[in-house]
């Protein structure tokens, strides 16, 4: 579902070139769930967001199913997001003037792919039914981690994008909102790429990859 073949991505700082990328390969199939790993400055979050078609490669190819996203333009890359992808991060990104069933159902209804029944029952399994009137600023961080992965699940995406979607939750809500958003992975067949620094968040997924130094270790 995920192919990225010899990707690589340099920024410029403090007057310097600084590669972050320096040919990374990864393939990840439909259903698959993988953790991405790595200290910091390793690359992992460049990789989500190039694999996301937020920011442009300087060489190599991401494919997502048939689509080469290296490959698409501006407009191209933004429908692929719409459409097909569903995007975590780790501070939540909820629309505020927007009570939980609206956000819930934003990206699923910009995609013209709003399912009532499907919405129903992500509310039901994320517990999120009791506050569907209620908007962001009245819910806890574990709350709004919930409906943001509902969100991103609504559009029934091929690829779930999360980066660090734990990071500002405690240890134990932490493992509840993952378990939650694995379980609906799974229900949904989707492949799923999660950026965290937890060992022990990455070893509840199929398989973890380590960047290093810009490359897989």
């Amino acid at each position: 579902m995920l192919s990225v073949r010899n990707l690589t991505k340099t920024y410029r700082s403090a007057g310097e070139d600084v590669a972050v990328l320096r040919g990374v390969n990864l393939a990840i199939a439909a259903g698959e769930q993988v953790a991405l790993t790595g200290e910091s400055g390793s690359g992992k979050s460049t990789l989500l967001h190039l694999a996301a078609g937020l920011d442009a490669a300087d060489s190599g190819e991401i494919w997502i199913g048939q689509d080469c996203v290296t490959k698409l333009p501006d407009t191209g890359r933004a429908a692929l997001r719409r459409d097909r992808l569903g995007l975590v991060f780790q501070q939540f990104n909820l629309v505020p003037s927007l009570n939980v069933e609206h956000n819930l159902a934003f990206q699923a209804r910009l995609a013209g792919r709003h399912d009532a029944a499907w919405q129903t029952e992500l509310t039901e399994r994320l517990g999120l039914d009791r506050l569907l009137k209620r908007y962001p600023e009245q819910l806890s961080g574990g709350q709004q981690q919930r409906v943001a992965i509902g969100r991103a699940l609504a559009v029934k995406p091929v690829l779930l994008i999360a980066d660090e979607p734990t990071g500002n939750l405690d240890e134990a809500t932490a493992d509840e909102v993952l378990a939650l958003a694995r379980d609906l992975v799974t229900r949904t067949g989707c492949a799923f790429l999660m950026v965290t620094h937890s060992a022990r968040l990455a070893a509840t997924l199929d398989r973890q990859v380590t960047l290093h130094n810009g490359l897989v270790a």
